[in-house]
């Protein structure tokens, strides 16, 4: 594969993201991953798979909790 590819093959894209090729098949064929379906194979452009792994990483990142929320203890109910 070139550095340079503009299209890769789900072959490339598994190298690349470091994902099983099932895992990209499965996502693929879901509509979660941008790529298109050429008779019975699968390219998918580089950019937008660059954009939108940032887009999964952004949403990681809106999810997880602040470092001032998880140090918070929550202390027990004093029942009297």
């Amino acid at each position: 594969m070139e550095t340079l590819d503009k299209w890769l093959t789900i072959d490339e894209l598994s190298a690349y993201l470091k994902v099983s090729r099932s895992k990209l098949y499965q996502l693929a064929q879901k509509g979660e991953l941008p790529g298109a379906k050429i008779g019975t194979q699968w390219r998918f452009d580089r950019d937008d798979i660059d954009h939108w792994m940032k887009g999964l990483r952004r949403a990681t990142i809106a999810k997880a909790p602040t470092a001032e929320a998880s140090s918070k203890v929550q202390e027990p109910a004093c029942r009297v």
